[in-house]
Formats: structure tokens, C-alpha cells, sequence
């Protein structure tokens, strides 16, 4: 038994040599990406230690004192816990609810154009908005939302109040989310339109043999054949529901709307850039990936306890 092991083991390193022989040149183009996810994104790993030390950028991480989990606990007792998991939790669910839905929506109805040109002529107009800059975008909403911007004047219209909209609390979950589907909205739907031109056309034709209209058509063969692609992006998506980005945020946000905007991923930023406090900053962070972690492997496993589509 252990020599039939020793035998498959020299095999698969004979094949995997002969293979590295003869793709000698795909395996160099693939190591600056490996060399890049080690430096950039495993190696700043180590930096996890701070999370449970009383960090000193003099001692360093390996010469500061040990404090256990006193950052978790502080963390967990600060006045600011549940306004950031209410905050983090309530945007991405928005976000989630809303801003996932529309690239697949989209998509189909853009499969269902026949003019080329057209198609096209929306497809490009939809991407353009993800290649502006956050900064520039949220100068744009800043306009549109100031006293007298076009947006405020419309708000007024029907009825609500004047004033800034940006500086009003109820209004940044709002924005924050409409902006974030205006601008992905193209860009998102790429995948969508790409597995929507893999369906086999004889599906179609067949269903149109049988009396089947678009709606029909859609219903029974169009989003069957795509419900792989979602479920594995819905999945994507649930496992990173508490993390909001930082960068729109704290363009967008101020003290009087850190009641509805203020979420763990800004929290982070102005603890551990703006106060230098990074051993706290470190542990909030580190809660965080492991409340992602988390919730990732759990929709994975329900996922594919359901519908047999999962990650892993």
C-alpha cells in the first residue's frame, strides 16, 4: 500500500515536471500575480498580530506588549458598537436588495434588443459611469444635492424639504446607494450578458416550435441556464456584506450624518490613519473579516445544500 502511494506520488511529480516543461512560459506570466498576492496581500498578514498588542511603532510589532483581547472588548463596549453594525448591516442589505438585482434585469433586457447598434451604442453608455473616478463622482452628488441643486429642486417639487440632501442623515443611505447602481450598473452586467450569449440557441428555437413568448422563454430557459452565474455571485456578495467600502464613504459623510453613514470600515480608517491608534483599528478589522469569513461559509454551505451550486 505504501509503495502504490510513493508510486502515484513520482507519477504526478513526473507529469506536473513534463507539464511545467512544456508550458514553461504560462507559468512565468502567472508568477507576478502570485508574486504580487504574496507580498500585497499575505505578507501584510503578519500585521494581525497588532490586534492583540499594545502597538508601538518604536518597539515594533514583535517588541510591544501583550494585551490579549482587551481591543476586542473595548471595541465590543464602545458606545459606537451598534450604530456600526446597525450602519455596516442596513447599506450592504440595501445595497444587496436593490443594486443586485438591476445587472441581471438589465442584461436581460438587453438580450432581448436586436438592433446591433443599439445594443451596443447602451452597452458602452452604461459602462462609461464605472471608469470615473469615486472622487469625481461624489462631486457630481454634491452638486446635484446642494441647496439649490437639481436633485434638492426635485426633492422640493414633490414635496420634501430644501436644504442640502448630503447633510441630512435619512438621505445618505439614499444616495449612497443610488450613486453605487448608477455607476456599476454597466460594468456589473457583464458577466450576465456573457453567460446569457453561452445559452444554446436551440433552446429558443425549440420553445418557439412549442407556442413559448419572450416572457416564457425567459422564465423557463433563460434564467434557468444563468441561476449558476447568480447563485456564485449571490454568494460573492452575501460574504462580503460587512464590508463597506471606506473611500466613498468618508468623501460623502460628516459629523451630522455619522449616525446613519458611520460604518466599521470608516470606523477603522479615522482609529487607526486619524487617531493612530492601530492596535484597536487592527482588532475592529480583524472582527470584521472574521464576521465576513463567516458568513461566506455559511452561504456557501446553504447554497449548496439548495441548489447544488457553491464555491467550494
Amino acid at each position: 500500500m505504501i509503495v502504490s502511494k510513493k508510486k502515484t506520488e513520482k507519477q504526478r511529480f513526473r507529469i506536473l515536471k513534463r507539464d511545467f516543461r512544456e508550458n514553461k512560459m504560462v507559468y512565468l506570466m502567472v508568477l507576478p500575480v502570485i508574486a504580487y498576492f504574496f507580498i500585497f496581500h499575505y505578507m501584510p498578514m503578519g500585521g494581525v498580530l497588532m490586534a492583540f498588542q499594545d502597538f508601538s511603532i518604536k518597539r515594533g510589532i514583535f517588541g510591544s506588549e501583550w494585551v490579549g483581547f482587551s481591543n476586542f472588548a473595548s471595541f465590543f463596549g464602545s458606545v459606537y458598537f451598534w450604530r456600526l453594525i446597525r450602519n455596516t448591516l442596513l447599506i450592504s442589505l440595501y445595497g444587496l436588495l436593490f443594486s443586485f438585482p438591476f445587472p441581471i434585469i438589465f442584461a436581460l433586457c438587453l438580450n432581448e434588443v436586436r438592433n446591433r447598434k443599439f445594443k451596443k451604442s447602451v452597452q458602452t453608455i452604461s459602462y462609461l459611469p464605472y471608469f470615473i473616478s469615486v472622487v469625481v463622482v461624489v462631486s457630481i452628488l454634491k452638486d446635484f444635492t446642494s441647496s439649490d441643486g437639481v436633485l434638492t429642486k426635485l426633492v422640493e417639487a414633490l414635496g420634501g424639504e430644501g436644504g442640502s440632501l448630503l447633510a441630512k442623515p435619512e438621505w445618505f443611505r439614499t444616495l449612497f446607494i443610488g450613486s453605487n447602481m448608477w455607476q456599476h450598473l454597466g460594468y456589473n452586467s457583464i458577466i450576465f450578458i456573457s453567460a446569457l450569449s453561452a445559452i444554446d440557441m436551440e433552446l429558443f428555437e425549440a420553445a418557439k416550435i412549442d407556442g413559448a413568448g419572450r416572457w416564457k422563454q425567459t422564465l423557463y430557459i433563460t434564467l434557468p441556464e444563468i441561476t449558476s452565474t447568480i447563485v456564485i455571485l449571490l454568494i460573492l456578495r452575501i460574504g462580503q456584506i460587512m464590508s463597506v467600502g471606506y473611500e466613498k464613504i468618508i468623501l460623502m459623510y460628516s459629523p451630522a450624518t455619522y449616525e446613519t453613514a458611520d460604518v466599521i470600515s470608516s470606523y477603522v480608517y479615522r482609529s487607526g490613519i486619524i487617531d493612530t491608534n492601530y492596535s484597536y483599528s487592527t482588532a475592529v478589522d480583524l472582527f470584521n473579516s472574521v464576521i465576513n469569513f463567516t458568513i461566506l461559509f455559511m452561504a456557501n454551505k446553504v447554497s449548496r445544500k439548495i441548489s447544488d451550486t457553491s464555491l467550494w
